[in-house]
């Protein structure tokens, strides 16, 4: 994951006074880009990623302040030295210092507790979390209750770049299970052209979304996609480019169609999808290999990888689909897809196994990667008796 920019500068201490001046930034847009003329169109990319340099480290600095302040009241309210109440005359203190900044409610202020109070104490987490939004917290304390399952969505959310609306939906469909540790079901092929690929596909993809009957057919999975084709894209995963829907190649006098044809731009190849609403059946990686040899030798540029093919089906018999991988030579994978939200007790069951799995990317973009105004205060804490 990328360093912020942010972390490459000393982190001043915010105060009530600056950072109402920075909540008073309104939220950074996209420009308007005219198509017309692309003489500035250099200029314009530097101007938006400035732009949104400088709103995550505003925004970085907003949830390290938040955390600050609620390790400030947990521990007045801790020493009772404060109550509810004096909580309440200090959001009337600060509305009437600060007018317009709507941040410092009492409701606001005492997440800003819990907010605190949740991780204070968490060693891998706390360093991490000003790498989300505000709105991102809200959303996992609210509506993922057990501490390691907030664990996750923190976790899950900073690698996948997830916004907001898509946190919501990961939560309510139980990406956890999804994300379990399992052995990917993939050809040998697959290690050996793209030893790092593995990780960017799933074992099974969840499209709840799609709304699909019991009985839908392959054109109605097909159709379905096409029309929700964001929200597939972001749940395949980040550098996912959509290429084409029934892709046709052209193989001796015959005329083919590929399903769903993608592009990933961190491999630097080409994905292929097949679509099946029924068991695996071995027969079906034949004919995904022979769209993946296609690809390859008539529509794969030159500085582009060798292409991938995916074999997405309704459910699979693992030791059917490690048999049929063994022997091919083409780079497939087999996954399934899901239409169901899995019940809750099922993701917790699957949670640990799906920790140890993203817990060394954490480890990766964590404290080393981090200003320590977060963690220090969480250090803090626990040198307490």
């Amino acid at each position: 994951m990328k360093k912020s920019s942010s972390s490459k500068k000393p982190l001043t201490r915010a105060t009530p006074a600056t950072l109402a001046t920075k909540l008073a930034v309104p939220r950074a847009k996209r420009a308007f880009v005219d198509d017309g003329d692309t003489r500035f169109a250099e200029v314009i990319a530097l101007i938006e990623v400035a732009r949104r340099r400088a709103h995550q480290a505003v925004n970085t600095e907003l949830v390290t302040h938040y955390w600050e302040l609620g390790e400030y009241i947990s521990r007045k309210i801790a020493s009772a030295e404060w109550g509810d109440g004096i909580v309440e005359e200090l959001a009337a203190d600060l509305a009437r210092r600060y007018p317009g900044v709507r941040g410092y409610t009492r409701p606001n202020l005492f997440r800003m507790r819990q907010f605190y109070e949740a991780y204070r104490s968490n060693r891998r987490i706390s360093p991490l979390v000003r790498q989300l939004p505000w709105t991102h917290h809200l959303i996992i304390l609210s509506q993922a209750k057990p501490l390691d399952t907030r664990e996750f969505y923190i976790l899950a959310a900073i690698k996948e770049r997830w916004p907001k609306r898509e946190l919501e939906r990961q939560i309510r469909s139980g990406a956890v299970l999804r994300e379990a540790r399992a052995t990917k079901k993939v050809s040998p092929a697959v290690r050996q052209t793209h030893p790092t690929a593995i990780d960017e596909f799933k074992n099974v993809y969840n499209i709840e979304f799609l709304g699909l009957a019991a009985d839908h057919s392959e054109a109605d999975l097909h159709d379905a996609l096409l029309r929700n084709l964001g929200r597939f894209l972001t749940e395949l995963g980040r550098d996912f480019c959509f290429v084409g829907s029934q892709y046709p190649v052209q193989v001796g006098s015959q005329d083919f169609v590929i399903d769903l044809v993608f592009f990933h731009r961190g491999i630097q190849c080409l994905v292929a999808f097949e679509l099946k609403v029924d068991k695996f059946k071995p027969a079906d990686l034949g004919q995904l290999s022979f769209y993946v040899e296609a690809l390859d030798r008539d529509v794969k540029k030159l500085h582009e990888r060798p292409s991938i093919g995916v074999l997405l089906c309704a459910t699979k018999d693992d030791e059917v689909v490690e048999y049929a991988l063994a022997r091919t030579t083409s780079p497939t994978l087999v996954a399934e897809y899901q239409t169901f939200l899995p019940s809750k007790e099922l993701l917790r069951a699957k949670l640990h196994e799906l920790y140890s799995q993203l817990a060394p990317e954490a480890e990766r973009t964590g404290p080393r990667h981090q200003r320590p105004q977060v963690g220090r205060s969480a250090r803090s804490h626990r040198r307490s008796p």
